[in-house]
């Protein structure tokens, strides 16, 4: 029986990138609540490159397969969208605050279900974290459907509640990160590589029937 031991790079990669990204999105909410008046160019450009670093760094996430399989489960197809999303602020033109509004709400509130989710699964494996990472997602979706809707069309209120809801979103994956994602050494593949091979008296009797 041949059983390697799982790499734990990618998991270690993902992990810190998320961190790492997380408190980015943190920072870029300070700084949109403190100073609304930043420029709208300014504010699509910063908000596309790090959705599209974020998209990069949950498809490896969820690629590399860590132990609980519940923090990277959804990040596929948020990957994905979060790298179509920051592309798109990035070429945008014209109405650019409304559309990184639309754009940002749906991914914000589109992560925060999916964290709702996750926190349900996260009680099952008996994560005591989980109630945080319920709570936190129910407030970081309700920050999305405000930016969906858009109730104030005030470009510095705008800027303000897409601070509120990038800092909401940078904690929750933050708290996510670190209570979720455990990175076990000597962690066995999902498949085990087996070599079959015949034992003596196997190979004996094949030759007498030959």
């Amino acid at each position: 029986m041949n059983m390697k031991m799982r790499s734990t790079a990618p998991m270690k990669a993902a992990k810190i990138g998320y961190i790492v990204m997380s408190m980015v999105f943190c920072a870029l909410g300070v700084l949109f609540i403190v100073r609304p008046g930043t420029s709208a160019r300014l504010v699509g450009g910063l908000l596309g490159v790090s959705m599209i670093v974020f998209g990069c760094v949950k498809l490896v996430g969820y690629f590399s397969r860590d132990l609980f399989r519940l923090a990277f489960q959804y990040d596929l197809e948020f990957g994905i969208l979060l790298i179509v999303l920051g592309l798109i602020v990035l070429v945008k033109s014209a109405n650019v605050m409304n559309f990184i509004a639309v754009a940002l709400g749906i991914a914000i509130l589109t992560d925060g279900l999916f964290k709702v989710q996750m926190a349900m699964d996260s009680r099952s494996f008996g994560i005591g974290a989980w109630w945080m990472i319920l709570c936190l997602a129910v407030l970081t979706g309700l920050a999305g459907l405000l930016l969906v809707f858009r109730p104030v069309e005030s470009a510095l209120v705008l800027t303000v509640l897409l601070g509120v809801s990038l800092l909401a979103e940078g904690i929750l994956n933050l708290c996510v990160a670190v209570s979720t994602v455990k990175i076990v050494k000597h962690q066995r593949p999902d498949v085990i590589e087996t070599k079959w091979r015949e034992c003596p008296l196997e190979e004996e009797e094949r030759g007498k029937e030959l």
